[in-house]
């Protein structure tokens, strides 16, 4: 069976629940080889073995966090060189879809991003998107070259599923283009205690109906009594009532989790381009004409008020 090479996300060996959902889908088409880089890419491999990793090829060397993007890209081009796979999937995060798009460039091969589905064809592997703002589901392949696949998160179950894992050493020769783009300093991101806003099974929703930042510690606590991550649209953000980091839609991020409440969210396309793909939508507007409740699964017509909180209470009350 063919190989296909699957890039690591991890922070210090601690692998993101997106790769693990990646290998699920490279055994669809092939046998996983992992490539983990940088600082704790060694201690990935238990874990990676443990969801179907039959090899797992690693790296570390200063290059990785001191240069932006290149020398994972050239880590990757190695990867790909000592193991010419079937194809090479990624996760659709903002620089692993830079890396799959330099990549791509230098193997002269076709890319798809964003997929939300994946599945061996006769012709390679084909890959479902949606496009338009979810509009349309298109099944797409590629039809030059080794594809190379963006996936995102969310989009496939973790399943465990035991192999080898033999660790092997990475060579890496560095382009002059490496070192191009030096990392000056780094401030790290505050812990909210709540999940990362792509990957969280559950996001609850603030926009222009939630009046204010203040308000929106109704849409935090309906969001901590489900265990969610917190999203804004773009009018709540712009109005600088949320974080950026915290925007969803086209300019911002694209989610696709099981449950997404949506709250004072008129539901603009550039806020349903990065939201639709989600399982289950639910919908809290007191405007009953508002495009939002065109592609909900569930909608409240009412104030977000009275609504939110009265939910935020049931919920804890079951809980408890």
């Amino acid at each position: 069976m063919a190989e296909v090479l699957v890039y690591v996300d991890h922070v210090d060996g601690a692998v993101r629940k997106p790769t693990l959902e990646l290998l699920t889908l490279a055994r669809r088409i092939g046998e996983p080889v992992a490539v983990a880089l940088g600082n704790g890419a060694a201690d990935t491999a238990d874990v990676l073995a443990e969801h179907g990793a039959v090899k797992v090829l690693t790296a570390d060397a200063p290059e990785f966090a001191d240069y932006l993007v290149v020398p994972k890209v050239d880590a990757l081009q190695a990867a790909f060189d000592a193991v010419s796979p079937a194809a090479v999937l990624l996760s659709s995060s903002a620089e692993a879809k830079e890396i799959a798009a330099r990549l791509a460039v230098r193997i002269g091969s076709g890319i798809i991003t964003d997929a939300v589905d994946l599945e061996a064809g006769d012709q390679g592997p084909v890959a479902t998107q949606s496009a338009f703002a979810a509009s349309y589901t298109t099944k797409s392949r590629v039809s030059k070259g080794v594809p190379v696949i963006t996936v995102k998160p969310n989009s496939a179950p973790v399943e465990a599923s035991s192999a080898a894992g033999a660790v092997e050493t990475l060579a890496v020769t560095f382009s002059a283009q490496a070192t191009g783009t030096k990392v000056l300093s780094r401030t790290p991101r505050e812990s909210t205690g709540r999940p990362e806003l792509t990957e969280a099974a559950i996001v609850v929703s603030g926009g222009r109906g939630v009046n204010g930042a203040e308000n929106f510690a109704i849409i935090e606590a309906l969001a901590d009594s489900l265990g969610a991550a917190v999203g804004a649209s773009r009018a709540a953000v712009d109005a600088g009532w949320y974080p950026h980091t915290n925007q969803v839609g086209q300019t911002g991020k694209s989610v696709s989790p099981q449950l997404y409440i949506a709250n004072g969210i008129s539901g603009a396309i550039q806020h349903r381009a990065g939201m639709q793909t989600s399982k289950t939508i639910v919908a809290v507007n007191k405007d009953a004409e508002a495009p939002i409740f065109d592609l909900v699964d569930y909608g409240v017509v009412g104030d977000l008020f009275a609504v939110v909180p009265q939910l935020t209470e049931e919920i804890n009350t079951r809980k408890g």
